[in-house]
């Protein structure tokens, strides 16, 4: 099942046979498949040992489902020709919410719901700063991003917040297993396959591509682009409270520390994934091939006991190279 992109070639512009017979989009995610597929054999080479492990397995699936749902947010935000600094600072706020003591003194369904709002809450908020504030969407959300953080800070005093006993449902998400895959997998899967729909077979999805795109041809067309960014915003704030469920789920707790830098790596994997920073291409697809690419390279270098300075620097450059094959290839289709 193949996902529409509008990577077409312009008239005039020849394209190899490879490329006529597979599309673009697809070319790069054979690319994509195939960097996966050399670290996989990197792993089995320097770690056979560690690597291959059932265990190791199963904690690169449930680091990159926490990532992984704010990535498809971002995903339909960046094809939007937006950008959300965010998200960490918004889960954040989502988990340290959701696990107050007052929360929690309700059940954990709403500590679900709780988590789910307030994620949705602070999208919105960025989406009517943004769309009717005409504020620049670098600059609302990376105000969010302080916000945020600051007020998780506050709620909790800079402290953790455990999970009560009496809410081990909520726990049971990390430690129940199906077919010997936790829960919060298969929730991250279902995340994906939903946004996949949303985004390549209904009109919110056209739409925005088409306000991605060329805003002002959207506009005419009949779509109301500030309402439809204002949804964009929402969106990936409704994301970033599941992945807040999810991560409460993982470390038994809710803390404003959570997330840290997690909107560098959802934006870099977006971005290795080929969706354009200027909006209006992208795939689901690619933006999770580009996820498991950054969370084996996190995996490897743990295994291999390197530092993590090392591993910011090569997520750097990672990104630094991304970018300069997307202008390369943006160049090579101009007329």
């Amino acid at each position: 099942m193949s996902e529409p992109t509008t990577d077409r070639p312009r008239a005039g512009v020849a394209l190899p046979s490879s490329a006529r017979r597979l599309g673009l989009g697809e070319m790069r995610h054979l690319g994509l498949l195939g960097a996966l597929a050399l670290l996989v054999i990197v792993g089995l080479v320097t770690r056979p040992e560690n690597f291959a492990t059932t265990s190791n397995l199963v904690s690169i699936l449930s680091l990159a489902a926490t990532i992984g749902v704010i990535t498809v947010g971002a995903t339909f935000v960046i094809i939007g020709g937006g950008i959300d600094l965010s998200v960490g600072a918004v889960m954040a706020l989502a988990s340290v919410w959701a696990t107050t003591l007052a929360t929690q003194s309700y059940g954990p369904w709403i500590m679900v719901m709780c988590a789910i709002l307030v994620g949705t809450g602070a999208g919105l908020v960025n989406g009517l700063l943004i769309a009717y504030g005409r504020l620049v969407p670098f600059i609302a959300t990376l105000a969010m991003l302080v916000a945020a953080r600051g007020l998780a800070q506050r709620m909790s005093d800079r402290k953790t917040q455990l999970i009560q006993s009496e809410n081990s449902a909520l726990v049971d998400l990390s430690t129940t297993r199906v077919l010997g895959i936790p829960l919060l997998v298969y929730i991250f899967a279902l995340v994906v396959v939903l946004g996949w729909i949303l985004l390549n077979r209904t009109t919110f999805g056209r739409r925005t591509y088409a306000v991605g795109g060329n805003p002002e041809a959207a506009r005419l067309a009949g779509i109301d682009v500030r309402r439809h960014t204002m949804l964009l915003y929402a969106l990936s704030g409704l994301c970033c409270g599941i992945a807040a469920i999810l991560i409460m789920a993982r470390t038994t707790t809710g803390s404003s520390t959570h997330g840290d830098l997690y909107e560098l790596d959802a934006i870099a994997a977006v971005i290795i994934g080929g969706t354009l920073l200027t909006g209006g291409r992208g795939t689901i697809m690619g933006s999770i091939l580009g996820l498991l690419i950054f969370t084996l390279i996190t995996n490897l270098f743990i295994l291999n006991g390197l530092n993590t300075s090392d591993q910011l620097i090569a997520k750097g450059l990672i990104i630094v190279i991304a970018v300069l094959l997307q202008r390369r290839n943006l160049k090579e289709r101009s007329p």
